[in-house]
């Protein structure tokens, strides 16, 4: 099992290891925002104790090495602003995110998924990092693409985004992954 850390840090960010006293601060900032939610696989939460249940599932798949969740925060005033996530599946790892709407347009998630890209990939069990989205979701597709991430394609009727549908909806798939060495040298 990979033991990622509990912390990470970028030029203007630390990403850590959720707890659930980040509960309020998860709440209030986005996890009731039908705006920022339109696009996550969760319905906007109705209430500080949905997002506490919500925490410690994210606390209990870390312990178990299912999923690793980190709230993101701005180094300069310790303001939570979001979370990224990465489920594992063995070399593969998927990312997910979520950011308050307040810090939308200013780089903050491009820099949060290039920390945890660099992080990965000089692993040696980590090869892919992948993570889809909404094919109307143009702004996490253009985060993606700003971290380095290849589109490789759409994946028809993928997710299921409860804001948006109970039907499953397109999704682009994003990736990055470590480089491939042949016999003779070449990706």
């Amino acid at each position: 099992m990979i033991n990622p850390p509990k912390t990470l840090k970028t030029e203007r960010l630390r990403l850590r290891k959720a707890k659930l006293t980040d509960a309020e601060a998860i709440f209030r900032q986005y996890a009731q925002d039908e705006e920022v939610t339109k696009y996550v696989s969760w319905r906007a939460h109705q209430s500080v104790e949905e997002t506490r249940e919500y925490v410690g599932m994210c606390l209990l798949a870390w312990d178990v090495g299912k999923a690793y969740h980190w709230v993101i925060e701005r180094k300069e005033d310790n303001q939570l602003i979001g979370m990224i996530i990465a489920r594992v599946n063995v070399e593969k790892w998927e990312l997910g995110f979520v950011l308050a709407r307040p810090f939308w347009g200013q780089g903050y998630m491009t820099e949060a998924v290039k920390g945890i890209i660099a992080w990965a990939l000089k692993r040696k069990e980590i090869y892919r990092i992948w993570a889809v989205c909404d094919v109307d979701n143009l702004a996490s597709a253009r985060v993606m693409e700003k971290a380095g991430m290849q589109r490789e394609g759409i994946l028809r009727r993928w997710s299921v985004h409860p804001n948006i549908s109970d039907e499953p909806r397109d999704s682009y798939c994003f990736a990055i992954t470590k480089q491939r060495r042949d016999g003779n040298g070449q990706e």
